[in-house]
This record gives structure tokens, C-alpha cells and sequence, in this order.
């Protein structure tokens, strides 16, 4: 016996992310993307959600974690370790690219990531 998922519906949720902190949002985000909110969830599909985060500019961020958190990235060549704490990539690429970083990181890391994450709309 098989059992078969039939004619799933695209779901939309909205989090408000005004004085709320980064974890508990991007944890409720990547939740929803995996599909377990759905009662049709499959491990092995990548659900119809679309995750849409709003007012992420009034999240609340502590200062000890915009200064003390390092993103790091390897370039690929010798000596190419990059760093860059929080504040750096907030005020280079916004509040958004540190939200779906995030959310990134939280997602499993397996071929369905990538149609997981072009789900998640961030909105400063």
C-alpha cells in the first residue's frame, strides 16, 4: 500500500516580526517552509508554502549580537577566509539577507533547500 499526496494547495503565511528576536522568527519561517504545518506534510516533497516575513526592520536585535556575531565565507583560494560581523551585513545588504541566512541555516541541508528558500519573502 502506497500512500499518494493529491492536488496539495499553495498555503501563504505572514509572521510579523516587529519586537520579536531573530531565532524565534526564522524558527517559526523555517517551520512553516519545511510543511509541517500541513496536514498533507512528506518528508521527501518540498510543500507549496510561501513564507512571507514583514517589518523586519523592527526586529529586535541586541547590540552584543550585531557586534559579536561573524558570518564567515571561504573564497576558495589561500588565505580567502572572509569575515563580517552582523552589523556589517546589515548595513551592506540589509536586514533581509541576515533574516534569510537565517532561515537558511535552519532548513535541512538536501536538494529540496533551494525550492524551500525561493518560498521566503522578506519585507523590511
Amino acid at each position: 500500500m502506497t500512500t499518494r499526496i493529491h492536488n496539495i494547495e499553495p498555503t501563504t503565511y505572514t509572521i510579523d516580526a516587529t519586537d520579536r528576536t531573530l531565532g524565534r522568527v526564522a524558527s517559526e519561517a523555517a517551520h512553516a517552509l519545511l510543511g509541517k504545518r500541513s496536514a498533507q506534510f512528506a518528508k521527501h516533497l518540498a510543500m507549496p508554502v510561501t513564507v512571507v516575513i514583514e517589518n523586519a526592520s523592527k526586529m529586535h536585535l541586541s547590540e552584543s549580537r550585531t557586534k559579536g556575531k561573524v558570518y564567515t565565507r571561504y573564497t576558495g583560494f589561500p588565505g580567502g577566509l572572509r569575515e563580517m560581523t552582523m552589523a556589517e551585513m546589515i548595513a551592506k545588504k540589509g536586514i533581509e539577507e541576515v533574516v534569510k541566512k537565517t532561515v537558511d541555516g535552519m532548513i535541512p541541508r538536501n536538494r529540496l533547500r533551494a525550492p524551500r528558500m525561493k518560498n521566503l519573502i522578506v519585507k523590511a
